[in-house]
């Protein structure tokens, strides 16, 4: 069993974004796989630099949905990741700086803000979109009506 298995709860658009968070979440499980073998501190530079780079990649597609889809909370979900890039690159100069639990700290956080992240934040920009799809589902019956 994987440390963290993907769920269909997390699904939010079956395209890119999920595709994005499929790949983080894989990470996580290789990061948590070569920890738990004992070979977390070989490997921790090498998936984290993949983390950082996905996880940017992953913001920015993002980030351009929601502002092509007209998503209101877009500079509030900017804000939380750019904190999560933060602290990202604060474990990045950590273990630089010879930290030697790096590799457990960053399966956890990544784990849990995955989780948080998808779950509960991705999920507005989900029901956001949805709610404008009904909507303009009812205007366009309306108008065939007329």
């Amino acid at each position: 069993m994987a440390y963290f298995e993907w769920a269909d709860d997390m699904s939010i658009d079956g395209g890119i974004i999920d595709k994005d968070h499929r790949a983080l979440v894989d990470l996580v499980n290789e990061l948590h796989s070569a920890t738990t073998r004992g070979a977390g501190q070989t490997v921790v530079a090498t998936i984290l630099r993949r983390t950082i780079e996905s996880t940017r990649e992953h913001l920015t597609h993002e980030e351009e949905i929601m502002a092509r889809e007209g998503f209101p909370d877009l500079e509030n979900h900017k804000i939380g990741h750019q904190e999560f890039m933060k602290s990202l690159y604060a474990l990045e100069q950590r273990l630089q700086a010879g930290g030697i639990t790096v590799a457990a700290q960053l399966s956890t956080v990544l784990r849990d803000w995955l989780s948080i992240h998808i779950r509960r934040n991705d999920k507005e920009l989900r029901r956001f979109v949805q709610r404008r799809e009904r909507e303009q589902e009812r205007s366009r019956l309306q108008a065939a009506k007329r």
